[in-house]
């Protein structure tokens, strides 16, 4: 069986893996927008979550989100990957603004 691009994916320190969530409503006021007009989305669904950041002291810092958390992140937060024809977004987890209940 092949593994998934997103399990193939191993972040570093406190680096977080996360596929944007689409915007589900595509027209607004009754105005088809195009893609090329959207905005980036600042949602998504956490695929991949790294190790934590070491502490001067050398000891792991605990990362506050895990996979399958949605959150919410800075519009240009992060660097775009795309593997296997899905896109997806590499940030830290001080870029993540929220997790969403």
């Amino acid at each position: 069986m092949a593994k998934s691009a997103a399990s193939r994916i191993k972040p570093l320190s406190d680096r977080v893996v996360v596929k944007a969530l689409e915007e589900s409503e595509q027209m607004r006021g009754g105005l088809y927008i195009p893609d090329t007009a959207k905005e980036k989305p600042s949602q998504g669904e956490v695929v991949a979550v790294g190790p934590g950041k070491l502490s001067e002291e050398g000891t792991r810092l605990d990362m506050d989100v895990k996979v399958g958390d949605r959150v919410l992140y800075g519009k240009y937060s992060g660097t775009d990957v795309t593997l296997d024809g899905v896109e997806y977004l590499i940030l830290r987890e001080s870029d993540i603004l929220a997790i969403v209940g």
